[in-house]
């Protein structure tokens, strides 16, 4: 009985998979500019819930793209609109649509949770246990998000859905082990099911 292995390259992978996922952070600016155009100031249920699809929409788009050579499925992008627009109207509210900082990381961090929550039944598949991490993680990054771009003195009393470029690139940068976690998992699926094959 013969085993083959399939040897890789793991740097080069990681490097690969990485310069794919940085790109998505032009999702949150272009959602936060849609969102905008339709909805206006996040200064009500309406405006948080329409506002937050649009924004996760364009968003869950961006990452899907670079996801789906992952595997990740289209349906990444209905999960990521539904959750921000769920996560942005309970957070607005729950911050009575105020724009400290305080009130701003509250929000980003309940949006956050809830979008973590949507895409992790997605992710739960191929990631396993390691998915039901990923919920705590994006409320942590949303709140830096917002607590970086109130820092750097964007205008947020203009009540925008998702915080400015500079957040948007360092929740970028921070979730970028998403990318490496499913290329791990891929190159382990296909190194046992090569086994498998051969054995």
């Amino acid at each position: 009985m013969t085993t083959h292995t399939i040897t890789t390259n793991p740097p080069a992978v990681g490097t690969r998979t990485a310069l794919r996922w940085i790109p998505t952070f032009l999702g949150y600016p272009l959602g936060g500019l849609a969102a905008e155009l339709v909805t206006g100031r996040v200064d009500g249920p309406i405006a948080a819930l329409l506002g937050g699809a649009i924004t996760g929409a364009v968003l869950g788009t961006t990452q899907w793209l670079g996801l789906r050579r992952a595997g990740i499925p289209p349906r990444w992008i209905g999960a990521t609109a539904l959750g921000l627009a769920c996560g942005l109207g309970a957070g607005a509210a729950w911050v009575g649509y105020r724009t400290s900082l305080g009130a701003l990381a509250a929000q980003g961090a309940v949006s956050g949770a809830v979008v973590g929550a949507a895409q992790a039944l997605i992710l739960r598949r191929h990631l396993g246990r390691l998915a039901t991490g990923w919920p705590a993680l994006l409320a942590a990054v949303w709140a830096s998000g917002w607590t970086i771009t109130t820092a750097v003195g964007v205008d947020v009393d203009a009540q925008y859905t998702v915080f400015g470029s500079t957040g948007a690139l360092a929740a970028t940068v921070a979730t970028a082990i998403l990318p490496l976690a499913l290329a791990r998992a891929g190159r382990r699926g296909a190194g046992v099911s090569h086994r498998m094959g051969l054995m």
